[in-house]
């Protein structure tokens, strides 16, 4: 049974970087696409970024676009979120999901993920 873990998480100032990592157990991350999601309590999960499965195709939401960058290691099983000039709202839990998949696309619905990560926590304090 593939498994995807989380790790990277912190607490930091406004305006410092982060780099989440998830990576794959049981598996290869070669065949899924991947992206993340984040959390707060008492509200629905939110996309942030996703990635095709070969890594050629991204997408982010408006929120993060240009500060985060999600990237994609077949070779290393891994899929990597850089956070840059981080905020208080980006405070949340940060989840890995992951899909096997033939398309080439990215994938950004919460509903398209089979496989999701126990997550890691983000506080960014100012």
């Amino acid at each position: 049974q593939v498994q995807f873990v989380e790790s990277g998480g912190g607490s930091v100032q406004v305006g410092a970087s982060l780099r989440l990592s998830c990576a794959a157990s049981g598996g290869t991350f070669f065949f899924y696409a991947a992206a993340w999601f984040r959390q707060v309590p008492g509200k629905e999960r939110e996309f942030v970024g996703a990635i095709s499965k070969a890594g050629g195709r991204t997408d982010y939401s408006t929120s993060v676009a240009g500060r985060f960058t999600i990237s994609k290691d077949n070779a290393k099983n891994t899929v990597l979120l850089q956070m840059n000039s981080l905020q208080p709202e980006d405070t949340a839990v940060y989840y890995c999901a992951a899909r096997p998949t033939t398309e080439r696309r990215a994938f950004v619905n919460a509903n398209e993920y089979t496989y999701w990560g126990q997550g890691t926590q983000v506080t960014v304090s100012s």
